[in-house]
């Protein structure tokens, strides 16, 4: 089981219309800009796709809208999680992955589960599933950590647990996970604003944010950073740096919706309980994109 998770994935975002329906018109806009921007997969219904706000019905539409106009350009990842084991179970029990080449699934959020109970979790997510996992551990988000003990026991113990996305922010972590884990497990920044130290530590790539909007200077940031050519990531990365952090200051993916408005991608919609950034911040997020064109 593999996949090359080498490079930039990018969470894409789920655009709507102001009725709130989904937006498939600027869905394809969204696919076509980050393929053609030179992103290496695509991650479907992630946190960034506003999949607690879709229905089931929804997320099988926007999957195969993806899959169908990406044309296989790109593999695609899956966002499949829950806080209940058995409702994972269940949907990856019904769902088609004949287009599917990994899922990326999240730690248990409210639940706040122990170490052992993580690994039990993922343990029987590993034994139903038929395609890589990916971790996806967000503390932020969900109030529990995956330690990397655990991560590493995971990697050690079933083949079909291929990679983490660590975005926990605590960098001890993510050295002793990178120090430790098995030489077939990739481990991804979970972070945009921290991908290239990360990655001159040891990691793989990242799945970002700010690719929905600057696919083409991300991903050769990351390259750069890959090749070891530090020069070239550092210039990059300063460069984006502060539109990154002005897509995450009033939440995402509030942010770079507002940043793909901006761009002519996508409306700045999003579902409630989200609600779109203030003019403020949108002015703030306009500013910086418009001092990147200027630059690139």
């Amino acid at each position: 089981m593999s996949i090359n998770l080498k490079g930039t994935g990018v969470a894409l975002v789920t655009p709507f219309r102001k009725d709130g329906c989904v937006d498939f018109t600027s869905l394809q806009k969204l696919i076509e800009h980050v393929i053609s921007g030179g992103v290496e997969y695509l991650v479907v219904m992630g946190t960034t796709g506003e999949n607690p706000v879709l229905s089931e019905k929804e997320q099988k539409a926007i999957l195969d809208y993806i899959v169908e106009v990406s044309e296989k350009k790109v593999p695609i990842v899956f966002g499949i999680g829950a806080n209940n084991t058995q409702t994972v179970i269940n949907t990856i029990q019904k769902t088609d992955f004949s287009n599917i080449d990994a899922i990326l699934s999240a730690t248990p959020y409210y639940n706040k589960p122990s170490q052992e109970g993580l690994y039990e979790h993922y343990k029987a997510i590993s034994n139903v599933c038929p395609v890589p996992i990916i971790l996806y551990n967000v503390p932020g988000r969900t109030s529990v950590n995956l330690n990397s003990e655990t991560i590493i026991q995971l990697a050690t113990d079933f083949s079909n647990i291929i990679a983490v996305k660590e975005a926990s922010g605590n960098l001890d972590q993510v050295m002793q996970i990178i120090k430790n884990k098995p030489s077939d497990f990739s481990v991804i920044s979970g972070d945009d604003t921290y991908t290239l130290p990360y990655v001159a530590l040891g990691m793989d790539g990242v799945i970002s944010v700010t690719a929905n909007v600057f696919p083409k200077l991300f991903s050769n940031m990351v390259r750069a950073s890959l090749k070891y050519d530090f020069k070239n990531a550092q210039k990059l990365h300063y460069d984006v740096l502060d539109l990154t952090n002005a897509l995450f200051v009033e939440g995402n993916p509030s942010g770079v919706k507002a940043a793909l408005e901006i761009i002519g991608i996508c409306e700045k919609y999003v579902r409630l309980p989200l609600v779109p950034v203030s003019n403020f911040a949108y002015d703030k997020i306009k500013k910086h994109i418009e001092k990147l064109n200027k630059i690139k």
